[in-house]
């Protein structure tokens, strides 16, 4: 397959970029400067580009069968996720080229929270409230596009570095937690589900999640 990535020096782009490498795929990896140091796989091949501009992503998604979206703004610049999200939903309209968003847990419900979700659990960090807005903003967009085949893929409620099992959980809407309630995916795993999904679709302009 072909498949471009944007976010591709960030904690899960990275990973993405090196598991689709690692399956054999030809990926460019997008960097806004190209003058960034990286430690990207020598086989990806390096572009620069910016999510937010549609004409970039039109350009780098040209031939391509997945593009997969992997941004994440630094702190206080939150709002970028919707304006990158508007670039890359734009920029493939009328392509037929698959989008793949990573996105935030935030919006999942919680299991027996009689609809509450992630965000209105007592014990969510305020620090992580931004990002979880700017997240739930960013599906919100997605769900307005009718046309353009997407998947936003929702990780557990911990995502951290850590170990490639290739083992998970799907789930939909619904935040998945283990017997224990503990609700996590290491970000080498999550990598391995969106290749995954990029190999062998089965969501369709729809949320999905996953978790050990």
């Amino acid at each position: 397959m072909r498949i471009t990535v944007f976010g591709a020096t960030g904690n899960v782009g990275s990973r993405v970029v090196a598991e689709a490498v690692g399956r054999g795929h030809h990926v460019t990896a997008v960097l806004r400067d190209p003058a960034r140091p990286h430690s990207l796989p020598a086989a990806a091949t390096i572009a620069t580009g910016d999510a937010r501009n549609p004409e970039d992503v039109a350009r780098l998604a040209s031939g391509q069968d997945v593009v997969i979206g992997a941004t994440r703004p630094p702190a206080g610049s939150e709002a970028e996720l919707a304006t990158a999200t508007k670039g890359l939903l734009a920029g493939l309209a009328g392509t037929g080229v698959r989008l793949l968003l990573v996105g935030g847990a935030g919006s999942l419900t919680l299991p027996g929270g009689g609809g509450a979700t992630v965000v209105d659990d007592p014990g969510f960090p305020p620090s992580w409230l931004p990002i979880a807005v700017a997240c739930a903003d960013q599906l919100a967009l997605c769900r307005t596009e009718t046309e353009l085949d997407w998947a936003y893929l929702s990780p557990a409620a911990l995502l951290e570095p850590g170990e490639r099992t290739g083992r998970y959980r799907l789930g939909r809407d619904e935040l998945v937690v283990d017997a224990d309630g503990t609700s996590a995916i290491s970000m080498e795993d999550l990598a391995v589900v969106l290749v995954d999904e990029a190999e062998h679709p089965a969501h369709h302009r729809t949320r999905f999640t996953a978790a050990y």
